[in-house]
């Protein structure tokens, strides 16, 4: 393993409350040192940091990389690379690829696969219940085994609140964490916008609210009944937030992430028609996403997630109605998160922003990452929080292309991203 020397950066670590311009010492693949040298250290390498942000790399808790199955969308080596230009070291993968991730042989060959690449840690969600059908549970114990970190649907619901429960009774049994995005089942099924009053000019399906508000009272009183664990996916309403704010006053064991695409865009976005702002859930009204922005800051939102789903040209560039939904966004992960942090107008917003998808994600996830503590495996983002650049489908490093930023202009951009103290990406 080189010895790594990180000179003269930044470093922001919000799991230590670290925030000062010091020197990081790496060595055998973890961090050896902040500050001070560990003693008999020798770098191998000296990397001159100044001007730039040395932070924890990111902890992303949905990335859909596409394999098995969906290979025509993306692979799993383009979506790595894209997540070494973005910055992120640690990303938690859904279900719902082709076979679904319902079998430990499907979940190790992914792991196997990943691991190869020696690039992102891999940490795939194996399917709750058999194909996503809804109807049988899966052997969960056997696919933790296998490396699965939790349980989810994906986009598809349980119809039969019977077998959530009784999922949610063996997770709690076993320790194993649900993760489930608040739909209804019939409410809003099949609508591609919110239901507002753009959605009704356009002449677009609606997916209402009450779609997430009534899920969202189906699953507290299940974790009520069953003491299970529970991480909400993807909140997308004020509504959302005030339940799930007071499920955790009441003691709930519930955490939940946002999609980073509705921190900043508005149903207004769809513009005319844009068919890159089409996105599962979809985008809400300013109003809800002003009660996002605020939950991220007050910490109701635990962690904030590229949402990454890479969709092709041939299922994109379709009328709105029959694009498929879905952004690509690890490579802008970051740059969005330090634009929210810009527009919070206080100091210790850099820090809340990097603690959102950083610590608070891995600790939600319940993985080792997301730190720069003495001893903690050396997965590093080094950033420029003020280079400017331009979101160009070309330039990005993933296969889908679709993102509703296109040509807008960020902030911060990725200098190198280390993973157990292997330099993986340099710019």
């Amino acid at each position: 393993m080189n010895n790594l020397h990180i000179k003269n950066g930044r470093v922001v670590d919000p799991a230590g409350g670290i925030d000062a311009v010091q020197d990081l010492f790496i060595a055998g693949g973890k961090v050896a040192g902040i500050g001070s040298a560990p003693q008999g250290f020798t770098a191998a390498r000296t990397i001159d940091a100044t001007g730039l942000v040395v932070a924890p790399g990111l902890v992303d808790l949905s990335a859909r990389l596409r394999e098995p199955g969906y290979e025509y969308k993306a692979t799993l080596e383009s979506e790595m690379q894209a997540a070494m230009q973005g910055g992120v070291t640690t990303l938690v993968c859904p279900p719902d690829t082709d076979p679904v991730l319902d079998e430990p042989g499907l979940v190790e060959m992914l792991k196997h696969r990943a691991r190869l690449l020696n690039q992102a840690n891999v940490h795939p969600l194996g399917a709750l219940t058999v194909g996503l059908k809804g109807r049988a549970l899966t052997e969960m114990a056997e696919l933790t085994e296998a490396g699965c970190i939790g349980f989810a649907q994906a986009e598809e619901p349980i119809e039969d609140t019977t077998v959530l429960l009784r999922a949610m009774q063996y997770a709690k049994t076993f320790g194993y964490t649900v993760w489930l995005r608040p739909q209804d089942p019939h409410i809003g099924r099949g609508g591609i916008a919110h239901s507002g009053p753009l959605a009704s000019r356009l002449g677009l399906s609606g997916v209402p609210v009450m779609s997430e508000t009534i899920a969202l009272h189906t699953i507290f009183e299940l974790m009520r009944a069953s003491g299970a664990r529970v991480h909400l996916c993807r909140i997308s309403s004020a509504a959302a937030l005030d339940l799930i704010r007071a499920a955790k006053k009441e003691g709930l064991p519930v955490t939940c992430d946002v999609g980073v695409h509705h921190l900043h865009m508005t149903d207004a976005d769809i513009g005319f028609f844009d068919s890159n702002a089409r996105l599962t859930p979809p985008l809400r009204s300013q109003r809800d996403r002003d009660a996002i922005r605020a939950a991220v800051l007050d910490g109701t939102v635990d962690a904030v997630c590229s949402d990454h789903t890479p969709v092709d040209d041939d299922e994109k560039l379709l009328p709105f109605a029959e694009a498929s939904p879905g952004a690509t966004g690890l490579e802008l992960l970051l740059s969005l998160m330090l634009k929210w942090a810009g527009e919070q107008g206080n100091d210790k917003a850099l820090s809340t922003a990097l603690a959102r998808i950083t610590s608070d994600p891995a600790r939600t996830a319940g993985l080792a990452a997301g730190t720069l503590a003495l001893g903690a495996s050396a997965d590093v983002v080094l950033f420029d929080p003020d280079t400017r650049w331009t979101v160009n489908a070309a330039a990005l490093a993933s296969q889908g292309k679709h993102t509703p930023f296109l040509g807008y202009e960020l902030a911060g951009q990725v200098k190198a991203t280390i993973v157990a103290g292997h330099v993986a990406f340099e710019r």
